[in-house]
């Protein structure tokens, strides 16, 4: 059966997040059921992250394998086709062939997200469901600084859902980075690991708002995650300015 990875795009507004459920709609079901009208074939994608209700995706990557060989080109508009013909927001920006031992989650090195925060007195039209907003000016510089105490290998009880199901609450965080976006009163915080835990980025969000606020200090953060308590975190930030931007894998040249 030919493997195939798929890079995916979607809007998470209205979706229940990327794995499939019962009784609400998810990315994958989507994504599933574009392939059976497509090839007729029913089958289980795996992505490389499972996004929550609200989360968008920029650069998501699934696989799934099918019963016959097809042209790449075809797989990715067929899908894309299905999609568009049931509404859904989500489009495969690319499909290509691959080797079996590809595994969109376990082969993935590193996850790449972005959060996004707006700051201005007007309420979001256009960016609403895809940013968060803040009516006050946020201390960008503070917030980076503050990032930084977050960055390295650490217990990270405090930044994870109560839900997590992950076996330890220890990671190695790369990158948090705080920067002004490309327009006026955006605020991007990027963040790269190999794997995150549940909630994990939109804690950094919400902490570092505060920050940003000039609530907390550096050293709050610092105490925050020492205290290796969900009580210590700052409010967990709203899903829609969370977006999954991109997933680094081996380079099959290697």
């Amino acid at each position: 059966m030919p493997r195939y990875r798929l890079d995916v795009e979607y809007d998470g507004t209205g979706y229940a997040g990327w794995q499939r459920q019962d009784e609400h709609p998810s990315i994958q079901q989507a994504i599933e059921t574009a392939i059976l009208g497509f090839c007729g074939e029913t089958v289980s994608i795996r992505g490389a992250g499972r996004t929550d209700a609200g989360v968008h995706a920029l650069g998501q990557v699934a696989h799934v394998d099918l019963e016959k060989t097809w042209p790449d080109d075809t797989v990715r508009d067929a899908i894309n086709a299905h999609l568009q013909m049931a509404r859904e927001r989500v489009a495969i920006i690319a499909a290509r062939q691959v080797d079996k031992e590809f595994d969109a989650r376990f082969s993935a090195l590193k996850r790449h997200y972005v959060y996004r925060i707006i700051c201005r007195r007007a309420p979001l039209v256009i960016e609403k469901n895809r940013a968060m907003w803040s009516v006050k000016p946020l201390d960008i510089a503070a917030m980076h600084d503050a990032a930084q105490a977050l960055v390295g290998r650490h217990d990270f009880t405090t930044f994870r859902s109560v839900q997590c199901q992950a076996n330890s609450p220890v990671r190695s965080l790369d990158r948090l980075d705080v920067m002004a976006g490309a327009q006026d009163g955006l605020i991007e915080i990027h963040a790269s690991a190999r794997s995150f835990l549940h909630n994990q980025i939109r804690s950094f969000a919400g902490t570092l708002r505060l920050v940003g606020e000039g609530k907390w200090t550096t050293a709050d953060v610092e105490a925050a995650l020492g205290a290796r308590s969900r009580k210590a975190c700052g409010p967990v930030a709203a899903p829609e300015g969370l977006y999954f931007r991109a997933v680094d894998y081996p380079d099959p040249s290697d």
